[in-house]
């Protein structure tokens, strides 16, 4: 009579096959969202809806003549430039105000505020402050993110065990020992969910930036090929910055994340 472990191991299903499955199950989900696209396309004009084939034509001719890669790296180093000093502000504020809980109470009505105002609206202060530069959209980037770390933190460093931090403080433990012993292992988790929040709102709101306050980057270029009509290089511009955040989050962050903290799964099936 088999024993419940091994009941256990003959159902879990292999990690590979199970990994193999799921990819299918996405090719087959994009497979019917471009079969249902092009369906539609049929029977309307294509400056309204361009099927898939015209779009690969223009991407195809974006790609070729650079214009796609320098935009896109433009887009991408102002996200990642706002994300850095949103990070560089918001993990130690977080921290602080989560450890000293006077303080956390008073400024805990701001960072809800902070976090409801609308990207358009950070996007037109930058404007009249910076004009039509790098730091609109760096600016934007960063008000949108770095209430969304302070918040994550913030929950990361209440959620310390006040035993241990007791504990500590009895045995005479140096601060930035009880930080990296303590507060760290706790915080990171919570760290690192708000900084994946955080990357892709940076993204979304990268684009009304350069929409409306830049010259160059992906928001820019689809604001230009809105306003010619050119409907297919509107589509263009929209895949390859979805194929760029999928890429970043399922390629990148995700599998990062899963390194890092690798010893939570393990501790939860010991």
């Amino acid at each position: 009579m088999p024993t419940v472990l091994e009941d256990k191991i003959h159902v879990r299903t292999p990690p590979r096959q199970w990994r193999f499955d799921l990819v299918l199950q996405r090719f087959a989900l994009v497979g019917i969202i471009v079969a249902v696209w092009w369906l539609l396309s049929l029977s309307m004009p294509h400056f309204i809806l361009p099927g898939p084939p015209r779009v690969f034509v223009a991407l195809s001719e974006l790609s070729a003549s650079g214009d796609l890669w320098l935009n896109l790296g433009i887009t991408l180093g102002r996200v990642g430039t706002g994300f850095v000093l949103a990070t560089a502000i918001g993990l130690p504020l977080g921290i602080v105000l989560g450890s000293q809980r006077k303080l956390g109470e008073f400024f805990e009505p701001i960072i809800p505020v902070m976090n409801t105002v609308s990207s358009a609206i950070w996007a037109t202060f930058a404007i009249i402050w910076f004009g039509v530069s790098n730091g609109t959209t760096v600016f934007v980037v960063f008000m949108t993110a770095m209430p969304l770390i302070i918040t994550n933190v913030w929950q990361g460093t209440r959620s310390v065990n006040a035993d241990f931090i007791e504990l500590a403080h009895t045995l005479r433990m140096p601060d930035w020992k009880v930080m990296v012993k303590i507060y760290l292992p706790t915080i990171l988790p919570y760290f690192f969910s708000g900084a994946r929040l955080a990357f892709g709102f940076g993204w979304r709101v990268s684009l009304v930036a350069e929409t409306l306050g830049s010259s160059s980057g992906v928001g820019y270029r689809l604001r230009q090929a809105a306003d010619l009509i050119q409907t297919d290089h509107v589509f263009a511009w929209t895949i390859t910055l979805v194929v760029m955040m999928a890429v970043l989050e399922m390629g990148v962050l995700r599998p990062l994340e899963n390194y890092l903290f690798r010893w939570k799964k393990e501790a939860e099936n010991a």
